[in-house]
């Protein structure tokens, strides 16, 4: 899934066991793949947050809506502490995505209040 190949043994010092090598390879072969796969998920959540935006504008809703984000908050926390992920971690990583979500959405408003439509 890897887009652009990269070098996961980049950097090990000469002398490195072959076998540790090998094994160090293959687990940033992996997170690269995953690294992957989390940018291609953002990309398809930001496209479905985008039309929520253009439908927000499009019916004068207000960009944020901190019940629905306390909701989403919540319930992350509570699938990360299932995931044996860090939920504050979690809170953070998704607070952020929120606050970016939130711009994008103002700034449909806003093109939409310039330009007479929520289409933008």
């Amino acid at each position: 899934m890897t887009d652009h190949p990269t070098t996961p043994d980049a950097g090990l010092p000469e002398g490195v066991d072959d076998a540790v090598r090998a094994e160090l390879t293959s687990l940033r072969e992996s997170i690269d793949n995953i690294d992957a796969a989390v940018v291609h998920m953002l990309a398809e959540r930001f496209k479905a947050t985008q039309r929520v935006g253009r439908l927000k504008a499009e019916h004068r809703l207000p960009p944020a809506d901190p019940a629905r984000e306390r909701t989403q908050i919540k319930r992350l926390r509570e699938l990360a502490a299932g995931a044996h992920l860090d939920p504050v971690f979690a809170e953070k990583f998704l607070t952020f995505i929120i606050a970016e979500v939130i711009r994008h959405h103002e700034a449909i408003a806003s093109d939409a209040v310039t330009h007479g439509n929520a289409s933008a």
